[in-house]
Formats: C-alpha cells, structure tokens, sequence
C-alpha cells in the first residue's frame, strides 16, 4: 500500500470515528509499519491527529487490529 492510499483511507476512518473505525486504522497502520516502517505510522498519526480522534500516540507499534507497545 502507498502512504498516499494509506493516507486517503486513514482519512475515510478519521472522518466517522467511533471504536470499528479506530479498529480499522489500527490495520491500515499495521500494513504502513509492515510496508513503511515505524516512523511512516509515527507521521500518519501526527499528520492526521489520530491522537485526538483515536488516541493513538506516535511510538505506538500496530499489528492487525492490536496495538502492541509503545
């Protein structure tokens, strides 16, 4: 997946919000960190303030729908 694609969708999830949205970006993220790296993830939840929408924080390492450390 291209960071815009990752972008564009992220965006998508941001704009309903809610708890099945969040899960979905946790994916989205997971395949960015696997494709991308950590400091891609770490730009995408800055850059879109998923800290606020859904309290992701830069750090946070996504695998599938978990988060599993910061």
């Amino acid at each position: 997946m291209t960071l815009e694609k990752a972008t564009e969708l992220l965006k998508v999830q941001a704009d309903f919000g809610g708890f099945y949205n969040a899960n979905s970006a946790k994916l989205i993220l997971a395949e960015v960190s696997r494709e991308h790296g950590q400091a891609a993830v770490d730009r995408l939840v800055r850059e879109l303030n998923l800290d606020k929408v859904f309290g992701f924080e830069a750090g946070m390492h996504f695998e599938g729908g978990l988060v599993i450390k910061k």
